[in-house]
């Protein structure tokens, strides 16, 4: 496994739909390991194949806390609900926060490493980091839904705040 570069914003391959996953073999289990070791190392919940270079519909959240990494490879949404606003940043884009409204529930269909097929049903932060991470392997960039953009300095206090309680 090794820690890849992340790619940042202005970087073309950010906006792009990206291309099916069509062959299972051990090249992709060895992106998604480079994925997974990049993303623990940046201190990031999720991260998207085009955030590494690469134009694949191929992505992973991880929420920890025992749980096992969602590696979702040609991720489909089935059904979404609700909505809530809540605070995002983005490994692609260094320092830069803001809320951004998403569904607070969605089930989705996605392929393993291997080409099986599952579904997924999550709620709340977790539905927020899966929808983050769907989004990059269509183009589309969280910085294009913010409603309202938050500073360093700003976070800061908040997680202080938080910290406090």
């Amino acid at each position: 496994m090794a820690i890849r570069s992340i790619v940042k914003h202005p970087d073309g391959i950010l906006e792009q739909k990206c291309r099916p996953v069509t062959e299972f073999n051990s090249a992709l289990g060895v992106l998604l390991d480079d994925m997974y070791e990049t993303m623990i190392e940046a201190d990031g919940v999720g991260i998207a194949a085009p955030q590494v270079g690469e134009d694949i519909r191929a992505a992973i959240v991880d929420f920890g806390e025992g749980q096992e990494p969602i590696e979702m490879i040609n991720p489909q949404l089935l059904q979404s609900a609700g909505a809530e606003t809540d605070l995002e940043g983005c490994l692609s884009f260094p320092g830069i926060y803001g809320y951004v409204e998403r569904p607070d529930y969605v089930k989705i269909r996605a392929q393993e490493r291997d080409g099986s097929w599952y579904e997924l049903e999550a709620e709340g932060y977790e539905a927020r980091a899966i929808q983050h991470e769907m989004d990059h392997l269509d183009g589309i960039l969280f910085t294009g839904k913010i409603t309202q953009y938050v500073t360093q300095e700003e976070l800061d206090a908040m997680l202080q705040e938080e910290g406090a309680e």
